[in-house]
């Protein structure tokens, strides 16, 4: 199996997994993280690392923020906060070495 390098296991990274398994590689993905999510992770001011702000709501709405096979609930915001598309957009993933 030819495996393939993933950088960042955000909004892009993932997928990215997703279609490399689904057409036979092996990815190996590296994330500076300890948390799946990318730049939608809020981190503290004493971070030296990039980190949307506390209160930030996205600016596109949930159907065009979505994965395809992972529809929004009808329940959810149109335009959610970060901490809630995390969740809807199953980041709630953890990493492993």
């Amino acid at each position: 199996m030819k495996r393939v390098a993933i950088i960042g296991a955000g909004p892009s990274g993932l997928p990215s997994i997703r279609h490399a398994l689904l057409y036979g590689f092996e990815p190996v993905v590296f994330e500076m993280s300890d948390k799946v999510g990318g730049l939608w992770n809020y981190k503290p001011h004493d971070s030296e690392d990039a980190s949307v702000m506390k209160s930030t709501v996205i600016n596109s709405s949930k159907e065009m923020s979505a994965y395809s096979d992972f529809p929004p609930k009808p329940q959810v915001a149109n335009y959610m906060h970060n901490r809630k598309l995390l969740e809807v957009s199953h980041f709630s993933k953890t990493k492993t070495e």
